[in-house]
């Protein structure tokens, strides 16, 4: 306040009119409790918050009812009490005029907090020095602040200055547009608040000095400000700068620019020079949130146009609709209605009145058509170059158009396209009524997708490369393992070969015919194994689409030979079977012989170990196959007794005559026969079953099943005749 301080200007700018007179004419009226708020999850740069309340559920006023949803985020608060009854999607304030997820809340008029205390009450101490900055960061962040100037991003984020040594702490007081007079009104008000804030936000930063400033334009703020300082003992350490009204010298970068004559490089923030630069109605709500925890649940929102014949500043609480606030302002609806949020310059028309207010709305505009024509038809661009004349960034806006129009974005970025603050003031000064700020966001909206597609890509390359890598480690792994199998089947043959020849019941090696074919088969199966993960990588990779065809042909040719391949094993397979079969069953000897019943009796007798075995495992598991496992070895333990039996039987046989055998084999055929004979008999009762099933349904297999029939009943006879033929000559 005391201090001389030397202010500079920017390249650039306008002087539209101001047309603030009509909002300052009463003080900052509270608006009343609306009958419904509607509260945008996303009223900030960032990712938006995550609701933690539920449809129907009971909140009061300052409740966390969404929290914040990563680092550049803020939570959510009721800004009074009632009951949840949506979450939804609703309109919200974009110029898309999309639809976003709301919290819906019906108040119910009794407007009751939640337990709340500053945070010096909180914490037990006299001042805020007294608090560590970490911990002022993360109340302000709890609070749910962002700022307030416009922009919406997150405050504790813009306080998070990591490493950086910040020496200035500058207020914006411009308020530079037409028509608002949101912080105009805030500072002549609520001066204290501002200051107290600057107090909070230097403790914070560390910062050496604080600048707010002020438009000339604003004498009312500039003396309520002064008179704060000397209140609170700030006149030697907190500094009001008045500045000359020019549009924009509220951009964040344009005012740095007039107070401290440095420029924020391309691509660069303001923390990089040592600044931090901060809103006066951000400055207000850090103040309350600190001073009594407060979370920011309202804002001051100016209300004019010749549309509306109350025009002034309004407390109104997040979440109200548009419309409800107008009205309040005692507004006209006009033949072609236009409602703007924000100023003429940067501001934009709402889709809708149902519209909620956020916490970035300052000002809502409701112009005449005779007040703020609408855009008339663009002509052809004449190169004057007064928009060039007129920007505040020094950059190129006819270039920019040009660059945006054809899409060349690439060259639009070489002209930092970014640098861009879309303050409009190209736009207002241009004499062919060219929207060239449109065609800015245009471009780096389609910029921001590009980028955004090109990470997906990136992405999707980096998982293919991956999968690629580890395909090939799998079928690595597989070939060395094949290769094992390999070289351990090579020595098992080996030792087969060298070991000495036993002709007495084993089975001859498999011909070299059968050897071969299988190495073929083995090989078509490897070929389809690497043809599919070939076909799989071209599917992914679109540079190698042209090949799925021949890849696709390749695999159908492979299965195709590999299933001759298999017809052809199988047939060997049972070729080199039944060879050993024929040459045992021309030399199988007597089945009653004392040798053959003794390995019976042997085989018998492994088989009950075996089942002893496993039931004294069950046993000791408390199995539940114990009891069909006692009945299995009871059984076996039968047959080995009948088993040896019948082979002692066999060593004390004396040599029976050749008539008694004659007897004994015809009384073995007799019997055979009769088994036969019973046997065929159920079978041709099967199939008559299955004949009368099928004239039944009516079905197509009616004759097919007569045949069998018949050939069924021919066997019985011929075995019939045959047991009557042994019976009349035994």
């Amino acid at each position: 306040m005391t201090h001389q301080i030397r202010i500079f200007d920017f390249d650039g700018g306008i002087h539209p009119a101001e047309n603030k007179a009509q909002s300052t004419q009463r003080p900052i009226r509270l608006a009343p409790i609306p009958n419904e708020l509607v509260l945008p999850l996303h009223q900030h740069i960032g990712a938006a918050a995550k609701p933690i309340v539920a449809v129907g559920e009971k909140v009061l006023k300052g409740q966390l009812i969404a929290e914040a949803a990563g680092f550049v985020s803020v939570p959510l608060h009721a800004p009074t009490s009632g009951e949840v009854i949506a979450i939804e999607p609703r309109l919200v304030p974009h110029a898309s005029g999309l639809s976003e997820d709301c919290i819906v809340i019906r108040p119910d008029g009794a407007d009751r907090w939640i337990e709340r205390q500053g945070l010096l009450e909180q914490l037990g101490v006299d001042d805020v020095t007294d608090i560590p900055a970490a911990q002022l960061v993360n109340h302000i962040r709890d609070c749910g602040i962002a700022g307030m100037g416009g922009a919406g991003f997150p405050t504790a984020v813009k306080l998070n200055i990591g490493q950086r040594n910040i020496g200035t702490l500058i207020l914006n007081g411009a308020e530079c547009e037409p028509y608002i007079t949101a912080d105009d009104m805030l500072m002549r008000e609520r001066a204290h608040e501002v200051v107290r804030g600057a107090q909070i936000l230097l403790h914070i930063l560390n910062a050496s000095q604080c600048l707010i400033g002020v438009e000339d334009n604003k004498p009312n703020a500039i003396a309520a400000l002064n008179a704060a300082l000397v209140d609170l003992h700030e006149e030697h350490h907190i500094d009001v700068v008045v500045i000359p009204t020019k549009y924009p010298s509220g951009g964040e970068k344009q005012l740095i620019q007039i107070l401290t004559g440095e420029e924020v490089p391309a691509g660069g923030i303001p923390a990089d020079l040592g600044i931090v630069c901060q809103n006066v109605g951000t400055a207000s709500a850090i103040a309350r949130a600190v001073d009594h925890g407060e979370p920011l649940i309202s804002r001051i929102a100016t209300v004019t146009g010749d549309a509306v014949h109350s025009a002034g500043n309004w407390e109104v609480l997040i979440g109200t609709p548009v419309g409800e606030l107008l009205e309040l302002a005692d507004y006209t609806v006009q033949k072609r209605e236009r409602v703007i949020m924000g100023g003429p310059m940067m501001g934009f028309a709402l889709p809708s009145l149902d519209i909620p207010v956020v916490k970035t709305t300052n000002c809502l505009l409701a112009p005449t058509e005779k007040e703020l024509p609408t855009n008339k038809a663009s002509m052809a661009c004449i190169r004057c170059g007064m928009c060039a004349d007129a920007c505040p960034a020094d950059l190129l806006p006819q270039q920019l158009y040009w660059f945006s129009k054809a899409e060349e974005f690439n060259k639009a970025e070489q002209h930092n396209l970014f640098d861009c603050i879309e303050c409009g003031a190209c736009s207002y000064v241009c004499p062919s009524e060219i929207p060239l700020v449109q065609y800015y966001r245009y471009a780096k909206g389609a910029v921001r997708e590009e980028r955004a597609a090109q990470a997906k890509a990136d992405q999707a390359r980096e998982r293919f490369e991956h999968r690629l890598a580890r395909q090939e480690r799998e079928q690595a792994e597989k070939e060395a393992k094949r290769k094992a199998r390999a070289e351990k089947a090579a020595q098992a043959q080996s030792a087969k070969a060298d070991a000495p020849a036993v002709t007495d019941g084993v089975v001859p090696a498999p011909s070299a015919d059968l050897e071969k074919l299988q190495k073929q088969f083995d090989a078509s199966q490897a070929a389809i194994a690497k043809t599919k993960e070939k076909l799989e990588a071209a599917k992914s990779d679109p540079e190698q689409a042209d090949k799925v065809a021949l890849f696709e042909a390749a695999l159908l040719k492979t299965q195709d030979k590999m299933k001759d391949l298999a017809k052809q094993l199988a047939v060997a397979k049972k070729a080199a079977k039944a060879a050993p079969a024929a040459d045992s069953d021309a030399d199988k000897g007597d089945p009653n012989s004392p040798e053959r019943l003794k390995k019976k009796w042997d085989m018998a007798q492994t088989r009950l170990d075996t089942a002893e075995k496993r039931l004294a495992e069950a046993r000791e598991q408390g199995a539940d196959t114990v009891a069909a496992l006692e009945t299995g070895v009871e059984k076996q333990r039968a047959r080995v007794d009948e088993a040896k039996a019948a082979y002692e039987a066999a060593l004390a046989a004396p040599a029976a005559s050749t008539e008694s055998q004659a007897k004994t084999a015809t009384a073995v055929d007799a019997d055979a026969l009769a088994k036969k004979i019973l046997a065929q008999t159920d079978r041709l009762e099967k199939a008559k079953e299955r004949l009368a099933m099928a004239q039944q349904e009516g079905l197509d297999t009616v004759d097919a099943l007569t045949m069998a029939v018949n050939k069924q009943q021919d066997k019985l006879t011929q075995l019939q005749q045959q047991a009557e033929s042994a019976s009349e000559n035994p």
